[in-house]
């Protein structure tokens, strides 16, 4: 992104991301964009392919016309979970009306509803708060300094018929706490139910995301919530009837010479990175983890056997690649962040939601269907 010397967007002629910042909406509104000219190689590793993936834009989920109508043309994340119901609920991060980003109304989380959870026919036709999205639970950006609080989600799932969602709390990428919530009425209301300090384990335990096993147990991976610190991710077992309980959740780690569940603390499962959203998923028999990297930029995949499965030496599978506004085609994405699963995804269907924000008007979520590795 060209900007001039007033820090305008050469190529759209609106405020850029760090003008908006300064104008009162805090650090960085949505879970941030990252500028087109980033970065965009392939391969990173020993076990990175030789190409990337073939990606298919599906539609546009989020954005004036698809649901302005719903007081929210902008919004990012979109983080999809089937609701007990039938209906796909789309949980939002920072939420506006008007006529760009950061314009009036701020919200965070919202929901978003399509009424069909079919992988062929999502629309967003509805949302908690009918006509207008509400906030799903009490956020009020408080002023901290010069910046303002916010509540992003980074996981919901079902358990049970029970929707859990997982919010990180705090100025964004300086998070105070995290908090899980939990919903049994397909996510029109929501319990509170505990909280996490942010700077447990390192703050490595701020983002995390859960994968529901069919053994009793969620199987949860964690990293700091900061794309610019390199973080280990870290793995965590919980039994479904004990996910309100932090003195339940049993870390993985390497203690007298081996891996074990219940070590004296977690060990990272994958080196350290620089780490953006994730989801991590059970998924036919096997497990799925997408991410956004950010070094090289990309939204990637692994596919695993096992929670506790070696994940530095799993084949790493580049989805989305960094693409110019203007020069989107195939798997090409200007600014892309997220790269949640679709409920309904099968590895020969797999479908992900794809976060994008370059300018004020400018930052949706969309649909990709992706051809993965098995």
């Amino acid at each position: 992104m060209t900007r001039s010397a007033d820090g305008n967007d050469e190529s759209t002629g609106g405020p850029s991301r760090r003008q908006l910042l300064k104008i009162g909406i805090g650090v960085a509104v949505g879970a941030g964009a990252i500028g087109p000219g980033a970065p965009s190689a392939v391969a990173n590793g020993p076990y990175d392919p030789t190409s990337p993936t073939i990606a298919t834009k599906v539609k546009n989920l989020s954005g004036p016309v698809e649901t302005g109508p719903l007081a929210s043309p902008w919004t990012d994340l979109g983080i999809p979970v089937r609701c007990p119901s039938g209906s796909m609920l789309f949980v939002c991060g920072d939420t506006f009306d008007g006529d760009q980003v950061g314009s009036a109304d701020w919200r965070a989380p919202v929901g978003l509803r399509s009424s069909s959870a079919d992988l062929n026919n999502l629309r967003i036709d509805g949302s908690v708060g009918g006509g207008h999205a509400n906030s799903l639970v009490d956020e009020p950006h408080n002023p901290v300094g010069d910046k303002f609080t916010t509540a992003i989600p980074s996981d919901v799932f079902v358990v049970d018929g029970v929707m859990y969602m997982h919010l990180m709390r705090g100025v964004i990428y300086d998070t105070h706490h995290t908090d899980f919530w939990r919903s049994t009425d397909n996510g029109e209301s929501w319990e509170y139910l505990c909280q996490w300090p942010g700077d447990l384990h390192g703050g490595q335990f701020q983002q995390k995301t859960y994968a529901v096993a069919d053994d009793g147990y969620c199987y949860v991976l964690s990293t700091v919530f900061n794309r610019d610190v390199q973080s280990g991710m870290l793995l965590h077992r919980v039994r479904k009837e004990s996910l309100g309980n932090p003195d339940a959740y049993e870390p993985w780690g390497f203690a007298d010479g081996g891996w074990r569940w219940n070590a004296p603390a977690p060990t990272t499962v994958f080196g350290t990175r620089k780490w953006g959203e994730m989801c991590f998923r059970a998924m036919d028999g096997k497990y799925v983890l997408t991410w956004l990297n950010m070094d090289p930029l990309s939204i990637r995949a692994m596919v695993f056997a096992l929670p506790t499965s070696d994940l530095t030496r799993t084949l790493e599978q580049t989805m989305i690649l960094s693409g110019a506004p203007g020069q989107e085609i195939g798997n090409l994405v200007a600014s892309p962040y997220g790269g949640f699963v679709i409920p309904g995804s099968t590895f020969g269907n797999f479908h992900i939601v794809v976060s994008q924000w370059y300018d004020p008007k400018n930052y949706r979520i969309m649909q990709y269907r992706i051809n993965m590795l098995s």
